[in-house]
């Protein structure tokens, strides 16, 4: 699993807002995540490649530890996360039980990391923002996984937030929460993104000026003729 850092330089570039709509333009429409919500505002955007972890609901027989010889257990989930992917955690909307704690949180984040999203709840508040791994979940809960969940499998397709994950799916993070890219939409998808970010902030700048909105945004011809304009004079922004 290894991203194209040109790929993740470009995304990291582009709000979660402009990607979904861009990918509204090549008729993908369910790719934002409904529910999941960064821990804290304000962190750097992030870009990866989704590594998957779907959970079941708890039954005493399959989800003690004494079961996990047996089957792909909960521990060891965090150790065959490569690093810069994004956990993608199916917790089915459970908000009744901790996915995640301190401890895991802290040994991905050494591990290399970069985000873990969940449709569920996270647990142990303090430490979670302690061990400074990027996190976007739907709430958080005291208490643990055993109160309502068990981890079923990893690297399979996912549900998320309302939304189908594929391992390997691009994962973009933001304050505004987070939206899926199937890879093979990358081609088409970056240059339009970039360019739609980089009109906006021109147009932004012409709102600064005083610029009235009928025709501006969303942007006419004669507008869109401005901004070519702008870009060939330089004075367009270069994101």
């Amino acid at each position: 699993m290894s991203l194209d850092p040109a790929v993740i330089d470009a995304l990291s570039h582009v709000s979660t807002a402009t990607i979904t709509t861009e990918l509204r333009r090549l008729g993908l429409h369910s790719v934002w995540m409904r529910g999941p919500r960064p821990l804290r505002t304000g962190q750097p955007r992030v870009v990866g490649e989704a590594f998957t972890m779907r959970f079941i609901p708890f039954r005493e027989d399959f989800s003690n530890p004494q079961a996990w010889p047996q089957r792909r257990s909960f521990v060891e989930s965090v150790e065959v996360v490569p690093p810069g992917a994004v956990v993608v955690v199916d917790a089915m909307g459970n908000l009744g039980a901790g996915v995640f704690g301190d401890v895991m949180s802290s040994r991905m984040r050494y591990r290399g990391v970069a985000a873990l999203v969940t449709d569920g709840a996270l647990r142990d508040t303090p430490g979670l923002i302690a061990s400074g791994l990027p996190v976007w979940c739907q709430g958080m809960a005291a208490p643990p996984i055993t109160a309502g969940l068990a981890l079923a499998n990893w690297q399979e397709p996912v549900g998320c937030g309302g939304v189908a994950v594929l391992p390997g799916d691009i994962i973009v993070l933001d304050d505004d929460g987070g939206v899926v890219i199937p890879p093979a939409a990358l081609d088409e998808l970056i240059p339009s993104a970039l360019k739609h970010e980089r009109l906006e902030a021109w147009i932004l700048g012409e709102i600064a000026k005083g610029a009235a909105l009928p025709g501006l945004y969303p942007p006419n011809a004669d507008t869109e003729a401005r901004y070519e304009a702008a870009t060939r004079a330089g004075g367009a922004p270069d994101r």
